[in-house]
């Protein structure tokens, strides 16, 4: 990593840590006009549903093929959309590129193709498809991502929301069998559960890892482990986060349980116990782990080396440990004695195909 792209004082600023959320909420939609006529959501940190666009966004047609999603497997944030893509059968309407997991200041790069290149893209980072479409972009360069083909121009990173419109507004391409992620009966409560994952869980690991002093840390670690001591209380009587079958909020706190041990434990010293030593959480994470669309996302090798070699502020050696052992995610969890099952009336996706997917040096390593 040269010198001049260091992202050596990119994470860690002094205080608490506080996420940039300012994204591009453009959205790719089934009608794009009946989506302008409808009212401006609410705010919102998990997304929004039955609303249409957020001020100066614009609205993109559902097309087959015309857009690419770009999600790196090491960042949690780009793996849920890649989990969502899997689960709901969208991998031949919506392609997928895979960025390497280590990056400089300047972010992203298809290092791990042949060339170095995106072989539909052409770019050898995202940010060139970033400034394709803002040249002057001032903002960070993240992933996922979602990339107009003919242009080449990125059309959002509006993470939240991209999800919520693969369940909702790409529905004529789901498979047969596809899960309902978004429970009507269930959105009230899921919203706030979502919400509560986000802020307290998904965001709280980061709190403790990029404090900026050591209030800010302490204060972090007891949000932190204030919300992990409820997700075990609530998974004590139920095998999901909402009950019998998965849902979107699985999803969004399944990618941080998966980067617990490996890296949050330690890397961003959240380490009041291991996720191991929390029998509720730990059977849930490998219920899911053992799920068709979630383990088969995972590249933990590739978790380890974002996190340790990318991270110059938390940790200046780059030195990336070689525990803990992971082959545990495969051993039994007993969680069917809850009830339920994951898909409920609908079925598994079929096996993840060749070109996506994760390397066996990246399996329980």
């Amino acid at each position: 990593m040269a010198d001049e792209f260091s992202t050596k004082g990119a994470y860690v600023t002094g205080g608490e840590f506080s996420r940039d959320t300012n994204y591009i909420e453009d959205r790719i939609v089934a009608d794009p006009d009946a989506i302008r006529a409808m009212p401006a959501p609410p705010k919102s940190k998990v997304g929004s549903l039955g609303a249409g666009l957020t001020e100066g966004a614009e609205a993109w047609p559902v097309e087959p093929g015309r857009y690419r999603l770009v999600a790196a497997r090491a960042c949690p944030w780009a793996n849920r959309t890649v989990i969502v893509r899997r689960l709901l059968g969208l991998e031949d309407a919506i392609s997928l590129a895979l960025p390497g997991p280590v990056h400089d200041v300047r972010s992203w790069t298809f290092d791990l193709d042949e060339g170095g290149r995106d072989p539909v893209l052409g770019t050898e980072r995202v940010q060139e498809n970033y400034f394709k479409r803002f040249p002057d972009y001032p903002r960070g360069i993240t992933v996922p991502a979602i990339v107009d083909v003919p242009t080449g121009g990125v059309v959002t990173n509006d993470y939240p929301q991209i999800t919520l419109d693969f369940s909702t507004q790409w529905r004529e391409f789901h498979r047969e069998g596809a899960p309902d992620l978004l429970p009507e009966h269930q959105l009230d409560e899921m919203w706030d559960v979502m919400t509560r994952v986000l802020t307290e869980v998904n965001n709280g690991v980061y709190r403790c890892g990029f404090a900026g002093s050591q209030q800010a840390y302490d204060d972090a670690y007891d949000r932190l482990w204030t919300a992990m001591d409820w997700l075990e209380e609530r998974l004590a009587s139920r095998r999901f986060l909402m009950g019998e079958t998965i849902t979107e909020a699985d999803v969004r706190l399944f990618t941080t349980l998966a980067r617990f041990d490996p890296v949050y434990h330690g890397h961003f010293k959240c380490n009041r116990q291991k996720l191991t030593e929390m029998p509720n959480l730990w059977g849930y994470a490998r219920d899911l782990f053992q799920t068709p669309g979630f383990g088969d996302t995972i590249d933990f090798l590739q978790i380890k080396q974002h996190y340790y070699i990318t991270h110059e502020d938390v940790n200046p050696t780059r030195i990336m440990p070689a525990g803990p052992d992971l082959a545990n995610w495969l051993d039994e969890h007993d969680r069917a004695s809850l009830g339920g099952s994951p898909f409920g009336d609908g079925t598994p996706p079929s096996p993840v195909r060749e070109s996506e997917r994760v390397p066996a040096s990246g399996l329980a390593k």
